[in-house]
């Protein structure tokens, strides 16, 4: 009998608490046979301290094995109730919270789950009331009645899915019903797995396009692309992927927006990535460099942007959209702070040739760039300027 795969939470839960066990260890090895061999140096003091050292192993050897086993039975046996449960979570709707939590745990471990076959790796898909949507005529008739011949489809960002583009404030604007009433956009909402790489979400979703365009049960005039943060990166992928293919959808594509997404990298991901190294540098330290670089592929990718050639040559207008905590765009600190996670010139300033323009807007914070009025305006602005 085949091997079922990783149930869920239990079994995730499972690999971090053993993994984060296992670092523990190793420090705390560290530690001790660095104090342990410092002593061994002393006269008097050496026999001593190798009962001593003999003694502590032992009895910390003993603690950490019974936290590995322990958790590993208790979230095992876990796991077996899970067992009972729908194999994939797809099938039923889930809460925001349940939600939230998938999409975390894809943001962090996203790689690791996918090639385990965990149920809890989010496949790529369209989705409308919490559930992908098959792409057959029948299916995308049945889940989008209207049709409609242009298209918007909307790519979230890290650890994030689809609700996040929604908003019921006062304040704030659904950009999907907004675009529908103000341009006829229907609007279509994806997610996938933010923890792999860019290179591969962009030729996933490359293909998907393609596949949506065939199965669309009228003929689609007009295509138009959203991203936030890491899902501008992948649209950008999927634009350049689709350029070296016979692909019709880039065709049909008036323009893919690109939302606070960092083209020229994330310096918080340089930071991690040189805190990695230098906690590596020493055998105190290496075990939390190991355990900082488990993160996923999709977040380490984003030290350097999309990954793809900025060059390749298409017809397909972008837009890339930056913002600042300050109102004030040109404030010294603007550029330093950007939007509180994309700095102003990773958001806006580029290597892409063709049709590209950029704006920046001040007073708008990272997660606010997916409802703010002020940045609907400036998406309309863009396609009244092709209309």
């Amino acid at each position: 009998m085949a091997k079922k795969p990783e149930t869920g939470y239990s079994d995730a839960a499972k690999i971090a608490v053993q993994e984060t066990t296992a670092r523990a260890r190793e420090m705390h090895e560290a530690i001790a046979a660095t104090s342990f061999e410092l002593l061994s140096r002393i006269p008097f003091v050496a026999g001593p301290a190798a009962l001593v050292q003999k003694a502590h192993d032992a009895i910390a050897g003993g603690v950490y094995d019974a936290v590995h086993h322990g958790a590993g039975g208790l979230l095992g046996a876990a796991a077996l109730v899970e067992h009972n449960l729908p194999e994939n979570p797809d099938e039923q709707p889930q809460g925001l919270l349940a939600g939230g939590v998938r999409s975390a745990l894809n943001a962090a471990f996203g790689d690791h789950l996918a090639a385990t076959g965990n149920v809890l790796a989010i496949d790529m898909a369209i989705h409308a009331d919490d559930r992908p949507v098959a792409l057959e005529p029948a299916a995308l008739a049945a889940a989008f009645p209207g049709r409609g011949r242009r298209l918007c489809v909307f790519i979230h960002g890290l650890a994030f899915d689809e609700r996040s583009w929604r908003t019921e404030k006062p304040d704030e604007i659904d950009f999907g019903p907004a675009l529908q009433a103000d341009f006829g956009y229907r609007p279509l909402y994806l997610r996938y797995n933010t923890g792999l790489a860019i290179a591969d979400n962009g030729e996933r979703l490359a293909t998907l396009l393609e596949c949506l365009l065939a199965a669309w049960p009228e003929p689609v005039d007009d295509l138009l692309l959203v991203g936030h943060s890491m899902g501008g990166l992948i649209a950008r992928n999927a634009c350049e992927i689709a350029a070296g293919k016979d692909f019709r959808w880039p065709q049909v594509t008036r323009m893919a927006v690109c939302l606070g997404s960092p083209h020229l990298g994330s310096p918080l991901e340089r930071l991690g990535h040189g805190l990695n190294n230098a906690l590596d540098a020493h055998a105190i330290t290496a075990p939390l460099g190991k355990a900082g670089a488990a993160r996923s592929r999709g977040v380490k990718d984003l030290r350097h942007g999309p990954g793809a050639d900025p060059a390749t040559p298409h017809d397909i207008a972008l837009r890339f959209l930056g913002s600042t905590l300050t109102e004030d765009v040109d404030h010294p600190l603007a550029e330093w702070f950007g939007d509180g996670l994309v700095t102003l010139g990773s958001a806006t300033d580029h290597p892409v040739t063709g049709d590209v323009k950029s704006a920046r807007l001040g007073g708008i914070a990272h997660m606010a760039l997916t409802t703010s009025p002020r940045v609907y305006r400036q998406i309309a602005a863009w396609l009244a300027e092709v209309s």
